[in-house]
């Protein structure tokens, strides 16, 4: 059976969460995960997990990772270049493995941190037995329609409204 295309997307928590858990499943069936991680620091707690778990490889990551908003064009500049590396090291790792996971790709993509046309360009060319999930806030039209499964996680209510920042082992 063909490998099939996931987004996990929406502005609820819980995308990375899900891809977490899809690529525990993997592990525990003896699957190969790559999980690769975009706009994001080693300081995410789901790494020292994943990194415990047969056959899963972690892309590396930056060590400090601002949020775009306050990145200066200089700087949004090396995260796409960046990002695009990475982007090739996750697909050429992923040849011999079962599951990808893209994490962030879509939102770094939105944010034209991530080549979109490139993207497309990998999906379309994976190899046929490869799983392909990729998480993020605002996946395009185009992504949506190559997409198997678009699963949409909505925000209901959120601590950060009230002000509470991200917390360590919860939101990150």
């Amino acid at each position: 059976m063909d490998g099939l295309i996931h987004i996990y997307c929406g502005e609820g928590k819980g995308k990375t969460t899900a891809a977490v858990g899809l690529s525990v499943r993997a592990s525990g069936c003896g699957k190969r995960v790559v999980f690769a991680q975009f706009l994001k620091s080693g300081k995410s707690g789901e790494r020292t997990s994943l990194a415990l778990l047969p056959g899963v490889t972690l892309t590396e990551v930056p060590e400090c990772v601002k949020f775009t908003f306050r990145m200066t064009e200089q700087e949004k500049l090396a995260a796409a270049e960046q990002c695009g590396k990475q982007l090739e090291e996750a697909f050429r790792l992923a040849q011999e493995a079962d599951l990808l996971v893209l994490d962030e790709a879509v939102g770094a993509a939105a944010k034209g941190l991530l080549e979109e046309k490139t993207l497309l360009e990998y999906l379309r060319d994976k190899p046929e037995n490869l799983e392909v999930v990729l998480t993020g806030r605002n996946p395009s039209e185009e992504l949506c329609e190559m997409a198997d499964y678009v699963s949409e996680i909505r925000k209901i209510k959120h601590p950060y409204d009230k002000g509470i920042p991200a917390r360590r082992g919860i939101e990150f």
